[in-house]
């Protein structure tokens, strides 16, 4: 029923290509930002989503280094944030034991656990005919990854053909600059791109591509599983999918600024009792983009703002009830998170600029103005450069200090003591180490003195630990400024060095 996806594949990656040369207003953020700052939708609800922010950085190359790291945390919930780079398949994937983890040979397995990032870097992270499986977990951020092929029947098989599924009591996902790709429908193996079924709650998609699947995604995995909901959508490509963009049982979703290409079959399909918010979405070249469908139990929709390009909508007979020809409301939606809409119009160019892997993390800043920016590769935040030298006192001075790991020798301690020849190094190459107060302490300056001998810091992090906000990013040892923040802790995450670093002082300033 699907070989037409496959035939069209090149054709539509080229036409995507041609697409992003369109120049559109945005705004760059780094991996690290936006992992705790960026994150946008009904993810940032129920206490928010912050993934592995505030933990520890490690790097892995096979789906076996990712489930290790997993399960060399000192419990299931430690933070961590997973970098990952390179081809993660079969082959290099298997199940790793371990009190903190709970993983599986044939798929990436997040099961029973909470507070973890995974985020390509580098030259880029691609899942291979392997899925992502999120169950009874919460807490989780996926970023900056391409999943692709993956199958529930043929060979080989993963995730139950899923390309990303959750399951069972999730809570709190976001998945951000994602790529999610298949080469056909169900009769050529495949199931969902992006499926959420079993009480799965407060998920956002966000700046992602979905493309060349019979399957986009659904919420609810029947017309009983109505314990789903919560979930955003925006900015996102839909191209060359059958159905279900999404398919919504129950539940509420919110739906902005994406832009449909070729729903071929339906789009946006809300039944059994959904209540979908669609506001200011491109839809093109397509049929049927909205309604209730193969179903007799009705689903809502609140609709504003849309744009409709050669879309082409279907009589209302039986269990087939097209929202069109012109779409009108049936319900209303409240949201409880603010957010910008752009302009339908642009959004085509703005989503050909940001959606999918290896796109920068750039988001839209909701101007429509165009502008090209520079791509920044996410493994390596943009150094800001330094700023003014600091003035005042240094508040570090008296104050306690912790962190990840130390070398043999060095001490927490000497990054507090004003004392340039005493100096902190991690374990490796990357780490983190802490200044702490007795009371909340307002910091807008932090200024990193290395020691001599010192390995090349490529990339930090500051965070607040108190929250796991990510206050800037930087490279090098240099002077940060940020907006003056309260806090009874801060931490210098050192996520990419050449070399072991050595840091002399940890200076943090008022002003």
């Amino acid at each position: 029923m699907r070989r037409a996806v496959a035939v069209r594949l090149s054709a539509l990656l080229a036409a995507g290509a041609l697409t992003a040369a369109t120049g559109v207003a945005l705004s760059t953020t780094t991996a690290s930002a936006a992992a705790a700052g960026g994150v946008t939708g009904y993810a940032t609800q129920n206490g928010g989503t912050t993934g592995g922010a505030g933990g520890q950085t490690v790097r892995a190359t096979t789906g076996t280094a990712i489930h290790q790291a997993l399960c060399g945390r000192a419990n299931s919930s430690t933070p961590i944030t997973i970098q990952v780079e390179g081809t993660i398949n079969h082959g290099n994937t298997t199940k790793v034991s371990g009190s903190s983890c709970n993983t599986a040979a044939d798929k990436i397995e997040l099961k029973q656990i909470s507070n973890v990032t995974i985020v390509g870097v580098g030259n880029g992270a691609v899942f291979d005919q392997l899925g992502i499986h999120i169950r009874e977990a919460s807490n989780i951020v996926i970023q900056n990854v391409t999943v692709r092929n993956v199958k529930k029947s043929g060979s080989p098989t993963s995730n139950g053909g899923d390309a990303i599924g959750m399951e069972s009591d999730v809570r709190n996902v976001w998945v951000d600059h994602v790529t999610l790709e298949a080469s056909g429908g169900e009769s050529e193996g495949y199931d969902g791109l992006f499926d959420m079924k079993d009480n799965t709650q407060y998920v956002t998609l966000s700046y992602s591509v979905l493309r060349n699947s019979g399957r986009g995604g659904l919420i609810g995995s029947s017309e009983s599983d109505r314990s789903n909901g919560y979930v955003t959508f925006h900015h996102n490509l839909y191209e060359n999918i059958d159905s279900r963009a999404p398919l919504l049982r129950g539940g509420i979703a919110h739906m902005y600024n994406n832009h449909y290409k070729r729903l071929n079959d339906s789009g946006i399909n809300s039944r059994a009792g959904a209540r979908a918010k669609v506001d200011n979405n491109y839809f093109e070249d397509s049929k049927d983009v909205l309604g209730t469908f193969y179903t007799d139990e009705a689903g809502y929709w609140q609709v504003g703002g849309n744009v409709f390009d050669n879309v082409t909508w279907s009589s209302r007979s039986g269990d087939h009830n097209p929202a069109g020809p012109n779409p009108t409301s049936n319900t209303s939606v409240s949201i409880p998170y603010g957010f910008t809409l752009d302009g339908a119009n642009c959004v085509p160019n703005v989503v050909a600029q940001t959606a999918g892997a290896g796109k920068g993390l750039k988001v839209s800043d909701g101007s429509c103005t165009p502008q090209n920016p520079d791509p920044t590769d996410p493994g390596e935040p943009t150094d800001p450069g330094p700023t003014d030298p600091p003035a005042g006192t240094n508040l570090s001075l008296g104050a306690g200090a912790d962190g990840s790991s130390k070398a043999s020798g060095t001490s927490y301690g000497n990054v507090v003591d004003g004392n340039t020849s005493t100096y902190w190094s991690p374990s490796g190459s990357t780490g983190s180490v802490s200044v702490k107060w007795g009371s909340a302490t307002t910091v807008s300056k932090v200024n990193v003195r290395p020691a001599s001998g010192s390995g090349t810091i490529g990339a930090y992090r500051l965070l607040n630990h108190d929250t796991g906000a990510v206050l800037a990013t930087g490279s090098g040892s240099d002077t940060v400024a940020f907006s003056p923040v309260s806090l009874k802790k801060i931490t210098l995450e050192i996520t990419n060095a050449s070399g072991t670093p050595r840091i002399a002082e940890f200076e943090t300033y008022a002003s």
